[in-house]
């Protein structure tokens, strides 16, 4: 039989991240996201006036 090169993995850290810190990453992340969001939704909509008032 022949043997293949399996390449061996890259950088494994020293110590596997626990499920907390991988959902701490994970929320922070999608809340960046979603604050990136709404920043681009707020700018992209026009004030709206109500007759009398001024658009804040």
């Amino acid at each position: 039989m022949s043997q293949e090169a399996v390449p061996e993995q890259a950088a494994v850290p020293a110590q596997p991240k626990g499920l907390l810190q991988q959902m701490e990453e994970l929320m922070a992340a999608l809340n960046a996201d979603l604050s990136q969001l709404d920043a681009d939704l707020s700018g992209s909509r026009a004030p709206v006036s109500i007759e009398g008032t001024d658009p804040v």
